[in-house]
């Protein structure tokens, strides 16, 4: 048997190869993706443990980052002297290192990473555990004066000698570059430019008495924990953080790991599409070579094989598959996570593919996916080749009409309606639901439920679906058109597994499509509805930026009213007793003239007076909250206050002010509380008579110095949001274009399988005079036919998800139903187009037989 097995494997390895292709798509991503994030993870873990201090003192972060608020939390600089005397402390520094700050050069362009990286300016120590070393210039010393990384210099063209103008949060400085620093490890992507530590803290901080951590380095023979204990006895552990090299290096990691989560997520995403795409190729495969090889299975039988046998000589063939499948696949997944290496290379992230790590969990994900995903999608085959007699199998005349054809379908159609009928159950759920996460989790269900009912019972759609769809058929194309409708016809089980497919690729995408259209449309409408400023100015990578900006807008002749915005975390106390971190929004005067806000209590005036806060009013009705309801609110640093409820406002969710409550109070209030903060946004009205096209030029010339800022007007900021959106729909897209290259796949060898099931039947039409053109034209018209069909399961099934997807956006404020309909016409148009395609080389191949030898085939 084994023999047999091996001999029918390599007979039909030409017809296995597209499913390979399944398998080697799939396992590729899922070894790509584990072999990108654990170089990536080792590389910085060698970093972040090469550069960390022994033992770390910082403020506390009880508020997570405040980064938003473009505020630095600092300690005492003086805290170094303090530390510096505990015994079994070798050194201490008191550092300065403040992320996201704007270098700009002399031709007033920022020379920060377009990547989303920070530019990090920091006081320079030459020490052995420093990212960097110097190696062309010297030492900075005293004001004016700065090192600039090797790879920004480079990328922007700075030398030795040129100005830089650096934008802090207390003001903007000028220095020149005298040295250059090149990193020792890995540079993670972030520009870095390095001060004299004598004024980095009263340049980048505002005082020299501040810094924002003390390094501190053991003594020969005290273990870190131990120094970590000792000086928290000093400094007290309620007060500071205070962290061990490895606890820093596990704390940058775990910030690490977001990104990391992001790109293997992604690539994962990828791989489940080709596993489940793949499943129905391979099903389809192992279909039809079992449908072609009755008659050989059952002279296995009548040679004394029992059925397990036949089954484990099935199932062996895909476990062989599988096995080819996963090797090249892994193979691909060692070449993706090179590319992706590469790639993060361009962008500035120095990995080096030289330091590849391929962990022992990689190979073995990989053959457990790629033998995994072969054996279930043939077992079900395996187990329909056991079941054929002896006697019924040496009677087959082997016309194929495939594994299956002739068995009733109410079984399927029963089970289908069941799981499909829970499945509508549960996306109805979602569309009445009134809480947005039970709405979500039945919206979760109720896609994978009507997904497995749709495909179950997707057989039973295909005669009255494809009837309606190749109607024309017969009067556009005569007889030809009627014979490659009835081929399409003539095994439902096996055209419902082509089409499926097709139908989830196109299915995911209706329904992504349905929903960004729909939040495209709502963020439209709420921003004709509540923005009321001419301009908005704000940051391109919406991080903080410096007062000089909204002084410079104010004094910008034309500008009659600029309203600034700040942001910060903060911690409120609810009269539930819940404690919430979420982040909050400060105001400056005159509001209502840039927004339109909704109260159901109070206003503006109150809203924002000193000591006063808004909250939105439906989540103020779930916490026991009203107007003159006193709350502690805990700011970053420590700061505590109590403000009293003023207003409450009666904005949809989404609307923008605020974040979990729609929480927001006065300018005043927050920068007493948050004193060196910086703002988010402005907003900028025209002054009377002054023509705000004409103002914008003005506005933007007199922020040339701050290349970071954008001035946009209601449309550019719709553009902003579509463009946001559309980032998740290319995601969707570049998934759907996998789907598609697996589904042509499998249409090419579901014809290509059945223009040699049906040989003999081609030769009987060549000879009573079918030409070839004809021929080519009747298979083409079969796969379009099919790929159609798939296109219309896919978009109704897709636009139900969209629906009910637009119904718990519509729980986050986001309520406009939009239907893309360009892009569902333009989708059936390409289906049509993905099934002449696939039809290709199976209608040439069926065209060139020769027609006596295929009368003659059996």
């Amino acid at each position: 048997m084994l023999k047999a097995t091996l001999r029918s494997f390599l007979a039909h390895k030409g017809r296995l190869a597209l499913s390979a292709l399944a398998v080697i798509l799939s396992v590729a991503f899922v070894a790509g993706s584990l072999i990108f994030s654990d170089t990536v993870g080792r590389t910085f873990d060698r970093l972040f443990a090469s550069t960390a201090a022994d033992v770390t003192v910082q403020p506390r972060q009880d508020l997570g980052s405040a980064r938003t608020s473009g505020a630095v939390q600092t300690v005492p600089a003086a805290l170094r002297d303090r530390v510096a005397g505990v015994d079994g402390v070798a050194a201490a520094r008191a550092e300065v290192t403040v992320q996201n700050v704007v270098v700009v050069d002399r031709r007033n362009r920022s020379v920060g990473p377009t990547t989303g990286a920070p530019t990090v300016a920091a006081a320079w120590y030459a020490t052995g555990r420093s990212p960097v070393r110097l190696t062309s210039g010297h030492a900075p010393s005293g004001p004016g004066e700065a090192l600039l990384d090797a790879d920004t210099a480079g990328r922007r063209h700075v030398r030795i000698g040129d100005p830089l103008t650096v934008q802090a949060q207390p003001g903007t400085f000028r220095v020149r570059v005298v040295g250059i620093v090149t990193f020792t490890t890995t540079n993670p992507g972030a520009a870095r430019l390095y001060l004299d530590p004598a004024v980095a803290g009263r340049e980048l901080l505002g005082s020299s008495a501040r810094a924002t951590g003390i390094a501190v380095d053991a003594a020969p023979g005290v273990s870190d924990a131990e120094l970590e204990r000792r000086v928290g006895a000093v400094v007290g552990t309620g007060t500071y953080d205070l962290k061990t090299a490895g606890e820093q290096a596990e704390s940058a990691a775990a910030a690490l790991g977001t990104f990391l989560d992001v790109v293997k997520y992604v690539m994962l995403g990828f791989a489940g599409v080709a596993l489940l795409v793949g499943v129905f190729l391979i099903v389809n495969t192992f279909s039809m070579l079992i449908a072609q090889r009755t008659r050989e299975l059952g002279l296995l039988r009548a040679l004394g094989a029992d059925r397990r046998q036949v089954r484990r000589s099935v199932l062996t063939e895909a476990l062989l598959l599988g096995l080819v499948g996963s090797t090249l696949g892994l193979a691909a997944g060692i070449g993706l996570a090179f590319g992706l290496i590469r790639l993060m290379s361009a962008f500035g992230m120095n990995l080096r593919a030289t330091e590849m790590v391929i962990g022992w969990g990689t190979p073995v994900a990989a053959y457990v996916v790629g033998f995994g995903v072969t054996f279930v999608a043939a077992y079900l085959p395996a187990r329909r080749a056991a079941a054929v007699s002896p006697m019924a199998a040496l009677a087959s005349d082997g016309v194929a009409e495939g594994a299956g054809a002739g068995r009733p379908l109410a079984a399927r159609g029963i089970a289908g309606a069941v799981v499909g009928a829970a499945g509508a159950a549960a996306l109805a759920g979602c569309a009445a639901a009134t809480r947005a996460a039970p709405a979500a989790a039945l919206l979760g269900v109720g896609v994978v439920l009507t997904l497995i009912g749709t495909v179950v019972a997707g057989p039973l759609l295909v005669r009255p679906v494809i009837r309606v769809l190749g109607a024309a058929f017969p009067a556009l194309f005569g007889p030809v058109g009627r014979m490659s409708r009835r081929n399409a016809l003539r095994n439902p089980r096996r055209t419902g597994a082509t089409a499926s497919a097709l139908m989830v690729g196109l299915a995911l995408v209706c329904g992504m499509s349905v929903a960004s259209a729909s939040m495209s449309a709502s963020f439209d409408r709420q921003i004709d509805r509540t923005l009321g400023a001419d301009f908005v100015v704000q940051n391109a990578n919406f991080m903080p930026f410096t007062r000089q900006i909204a002084d410079r807008a104010a004094a910008t002749p034309g500008v009659g009213l600029v309203v600034r915005q700040r942001l910060t975390p903060i911690a409120v106390r609810l009269p539930d007793g819940r404690r919430v971190t979420t982040s909050a929004a400060g105001y400056g005067p005159r509001l209502d003239d840039v927004a339109h806000i909704a109260y159901a209590r109070g206003g503006s005036a109150a809203a924002l007076a000193d000591g006063h806060l808004a909250l939105d009013a439906g989540y103020a009705e779930d916490h026991g909250v009203r107007v003159g309801s006193v709350l502690p609110v805990e700011f970053p640093g420590g700061r505590r206050a109590e403000l009293t409820v003023a207003a409450l406002t009666d904005q949809e969710a989404a609307d923008g002010f605020g974040n979990q409550g729609g929480l927001f109070f006065g300018l005043a209030t927050l920068e007493r509380y948050v004193p060196n903060g910086q703002d988010a946004a402005l907003y900028v009205d025209a002054a009377p008579g002054t023509d705000p096209a004409h103002l914008r030029p003005r506005l933007e010339r007199a922020l040339r110095s701050f290349p970071q800022v954008q001035v946009r007007d209601q449309a550019d900021y719709k553009d902003l949001v579509h463009d946001q959106i559309a980032v998740l729909l290319y995601l969707v897209y570049a998934l759907l274009g996998l789907a598609i290259v697996i589904a042509v796949l499998g249409v090419v060898n579901t014809l290509a399988l059945s223009v040699v099931e049906r040989t003999r039947e081609i030769g009987l039409l060549r000879a009573i005079g079918l030409g070839r053109r004809q021929l080519r034209r009747m298979i083409r018209l079969e796969s379009v036919v099919i790929a159609v069909f798939g296109a219309v399961l896919g978009l109704g099934l897709g636009l139900v998800w969209g629906v009910c997807m637009q119904r718990v956006l519509a729980l986050r404020g986001l309520t406009v139903l939009a239907i893309p309909w360009g892009t569902i016409v333009a989708v059936v148009i390409g289906s049509a187009v993905v099934g002449v395609v696939a039809a290709l080389l199976p209608a040439l191949r069926a065209s060139r037989m020769n027609v006596l030898a295929a009368i003659a085939h059996e």
